[in-house]
């Protein structure tokens, strides 16, 4: 069986830019880690009779099966699509998934594997829907989800996750460190909204959306770049024992990253 790639996503500045009902619209670029992925592909399974019927994901995963963005993803091209051939491949094939993007981290690990799992079903069951159709339906489960799945190395993401606008700039290398602190991500912006809420404006968005990643990287500070950093070490203290100078945050945390250095040896 084929297998996918997952990739994960840093943070290179996360501005907030306003509200929409009960979501917070963001201003955005995300960049792909082409070091750190999860492996998914559909495997025949190993359960018989009654409970062979259930959607299956075999992981390691610490939530309950419908409470994995896999799933949600599942439920969502069902609703979208109402496809015998989604419905019969999951009868008899579970979703495998090696698990190496760290959970509760601001890397997008459930956003991208939800991402790969919608691209796989098109890819096999030959559904034909297009990238923009499989975002649609990606969103359904979780903001960062189109972005996975247009798939680009680096794009400017605004709005609620719904507009991905591909940035062309030199391909970077990250190191990343997650240190063991689960961090809930509607809590961060709580915290934003209620401590901290300061909207970027349009004149300083569309500057950060044409500022290539290396140059943010170089001269701004992880609470310059990242709107959520401030509202997180409020929330979880101990958060600031891993931080390092020269290091930014990403997402809503608790992932740490910073260019690979270069070495001309």
């Amino acid at each position: 069986m084929k297998v996918y790639k997952a990739y994960a996503k840093v943070n290179i500045f996360l501005k907030i830019s306003g509200k929409r009902d009960s979501y917070h619209e963001i201003v955005s670029r995300f960049v792909r880690v082409n070091s750190l992925y999860d492996e998914l592909s559909f495997v025949p399974k190993e359960e018989s009779g009654d409970r062979a019927r259930d959607f299956k994901i075999y992981g390691d995963f610490a939530c309950e099966t419908n409470k994995n963005t896999i799933y949600k993803a599942y439920f969502a091209l069902k609703q979208a699509t109402s496809s015998e051939s989604l419905e019969k491949l999951m009868r008899t094939h579970a979703v495998k998934v090696k698990k190496s993007i760290p959970a509760f981290a601001g890397l997008g690990g459930g956003s991208s594997d939800a991402a790969t799992y919608l691209k796989m079903c098109n890819e096999v069951l030959h559904l034909g829907l297009s990238l923009n159709e499989l975002a649609r339906i990606g969103l359904e489960v979780g903001a960062d989800v189109p972005f996975f799945i247009y798939g680009y190395a680096s794009a400017n993401v605004s709005g609620i996750g719904e507009v991905v606008e591909a940035f062309d700039e030199e391909a970077l290398d990250f190191e990343v460190f997650t240190p063991d602190v689960q961090i809930s991500t509607p809590k961060v912006y709580q915290i934003y909204r209620d401590d901290f809420y300061a909207p970027i404006d349009g004149f300083k968005s569309n500057e950060l959306k044409k500022t290539p990643s290396k140059d943010i990287l170089n001269n701004m500070s992880a609470d310059e770049a990242n709107d959520l950093f401030k509202p997180a070490l409020q929330e979880y203290r101990n958060l600031k024992d891993y931080y390092k100078q020269g290091w930014h945050f990403s997402g809503s945390g608790s992932s740490f990253f910073k260019l690979k250095e270069v070495s001309n040896g």
